[in-house]
């Protein structure tokens, strides 16, 4: 028995097609290697990303919002990404173990992380959120 660590990038997750339908298909895919690991006694905790999809929900927040339905701040856009894809990996996981007779299911967690607001490397961010643009994109 080893314990494993699988780190899924929210671009990996994304795989270039930013639908909810494909990047399910993709978490499953991703799944069905994961859920050999634990039926083959491996101890697995799933870490993931979630840039592009905070930034494509976040844009979606603020396009759809207006004086009576305000965008949902970036935190709560985050846990909501998180939520989603949490539930992606855990639906994903526990279909394949029904189908391999598995005994076990999966849990998703959402998490916390607290910051220093006053850490320097605040003021140079270097991980985006959400698609990039063309600099004609950008233009309009």
């Amino acid at each position: 028995m080893k314990r494993i660590v699988v780190a899924l990038g929210g671009n990996a997750i994304e795989a270039g097609d930013n639908s909810a339908a494909a990047q399910e298909k993709q978490v499953k895919k991703t799944m069905k290697v994961v859920a050999k690991m634990i039926e083959n006694g491996d101890q697995v905790a799933i870490v993931h990303g979630n840039g592009p999809q905070v930034g494509n929900l976040l844009l979606q927040q603020y396009k759809g919002s207006s004086k009576d339905n305000l965008a949902m701040p970036l935190d709560t856009v985050v846990s909501m990404t998180q939520g989603s894809i949490g539930y992606w990996m855990q639906k994903a996981l526990d279909d394949q173990f029904k189908h391999t007779n598995y005994p076990h299911q999966a849990v998703a967690l959402i998490t916390q992380i607290i910051v220093n607001a006053n850490d320097p490397t605040f003021k140079n961010p270097t991980k985006p959120i959400g698609p990039f643009y063309t600099f004609n994109e950008m233009q309009r």
